[in-house]
């Protein structure tokens, strides 16, 4: 009472479950001996006793409930009498509020429920289970004077957790609707209609990700690194990386850029063809910064002949997002770009800082770059993948708030030779080494 436990004997902690079967209705003396003391035989001029032992027992009741304060005891336990053809017999009826009994509270909230929207629902539903501890009425669930309450009780449970993993459903938290299909599954293996649930949840939350192969939430930060299938230039939501030579070509003719690379496709798909009005957005950016060397026109016939050097960030806006160029290769005089794992660390490395300083907080999606022309061939593509978290991981330590995710997209073709559980691994040990710590060595 009040918080602390109060003990009962046995025979008297059965005849409170028997009035709580009850559900709210008087019981005569007779039937709480009969049911709670089992007595199969009623012996001559036996009443009477029997009379004062159930009267023994509801009087330990009334004082237990007393100990919540006086009075108590009966207002809660109620005496009533019941004319009947061997006179007149004594009743005993629980009279408590839904607020004093988990049973009631339990199935006012589902009742309440019922007749909500979605959000209310979910969190009268969740109330609800809360008081769930087990079998209801353990003590004598299997009596025939239990078996309806607990029949009941039993049956609203399965309505309150179908209709909870309804109410997550409605509200998109697929999250949240799978743990409780999953512990109903469990339960009732045999249960069709709790498989069908499973797995139509299971089938919602697999849409929901569509084309998402990994998502990692960084402890301690909100943070995400994903990892996508599909085209760099569908993250409409994010801003793009986009890698660029020394001397930032942007004419995709075939001959100094490929049509089908990412740069090419830059110019196509977001500049509609047009790569001077991409050339003059890089130019004004690149007057940050002090050309390396220009190349003479004998010496270098295509393209442009103004070198930057590796690593080199400019923010191009585009609308209200930026597409970050990015040298990490050098485009040679033959026309041919060529780079290392050294000079893509280090472009990596210059560009998280830029991404933080002219991002806007945006998410970030970066291709695999170093598949392309650039031929980075000694790294393989799980290991130009982990560059890209490491290093990103790496520059959190400096500033957490280089952007909320991470987006790294891979083709379908390349998916297949991508080891992402080793970057599930190096994530999983980024968390307990922590943002600061110095990365692992890609070789």
């Amino acid at each position: 009472m009040n918080g602390a436990a109060v003990r009962l004997t046995p025979l008297t902690a059965r005849l409170l479950v028997r009035l709580v079967a009850a559900d709210g209705e008087a019981v005569t003396a007779r039937r709480l001996y009969r049911d709670v003391w089992q007595q199969t035989v009623e012996l001559p001029r036996q009443e009477l006793r029997n009379r004062n032992e159930v009267q023994k027992r509801i009087l330990e009741l009334r004082r237990a409930f007393d100990l919540a304060g006086p009075g108590h005891g009966a207002r809660i336990i109620r005496t009533g009498q019941l004319p009947s053809g061997r006179g007149t017999q004594s009743t005993y009826q629980l009279n408590l509020a839904e607020d004093e009994l988990d049973s009631a509270e339990f199935t006012h909230l589902v009742g309440e429920a019922l007749r909500a929207a979605p959000a209310s629902a979910v969190r009268l539903l969740a109330d609800a289970l809360r008081l769930w501890r087990g079998r209801p009425l353990t003590e004598v669930h299997d009596e025939e004077f239990a078996l309806v309450p607990v029949r009941r009780l039993v049956q609203l449970r399965e309505t309150a957790r179908r209709e909870l993993v309804g109410g997550h459903t409605a509200l998109g938290r697929y999250d949240l609707a799978l743990p409780v299909a999953e512990q109903t599954a469990r339960e009732r293996p045999g249960d069709l209609e709790a498989a069908a649930v499973l797995a139509r949840v299971n089938a919602r939350l697999r849409e929901r990700h569509g084309a998402e192969l990994l998502r990692h939430t960084l402890r301690g930060l909100r943070v995400d690194v994903v990892v996508v299938r599909g085209d760099l230039f569908d993250q409409t939501d994010a801003n793009l990386v986009v890698g660029f030579s020394d001397t930032f070509d942007t004419s995709a003719d075939d001959v100094v850029i490929s049509r089908e690379s990412v740069q090419g496709q830059l110019v196509e798909r977001l500049f509609a063809g047009r790569h001077r009005l991409l050339d003059d957005k890089l130019r004004r950016g690149l007057g940050e910064f002090t050309p390396l060397a220009t190349e003479s026109v004998r010496a270098k016939r295509r393209g442009r002949r103004v070198r930057y050097p590796i690593g080199t960030v400019v923010a191009v806006p585009v609308g209200r997002r930026r597409v970050f160029a990015l040298a990490y290769s050098r485009l040679g005089n033959d026309l041919r770009a060529r780079s290392g794992p050294a000079d893509l660390r280090l472009s990596l490395e210059r560009l998280w800082p830029a991404v933080a300083r002219h991002g806007l907080f945006k998410p970030v999606a970066i291709p695999l770059i170093g598949m392309g022309l650039s031929r980075i061939v000694e790294l393989d593509r799980t290991q130009l993948l982990l560059l890209i978290v490491e290093t990103f991981t790496q520059s959190l330590g400096q500033d957490p708030a280089v952007s909320p995710e991470l987006r790294i997209v891979i083709r379908a073709d390349d998916l297949g030779r991508t080891d992402l559980s080793v970057v599930e691994t190096f994530l999983r040990g980024a968390d307990e080494r922590g943002p600061a710590s110095p990365p692992a060595t890609v070789s």
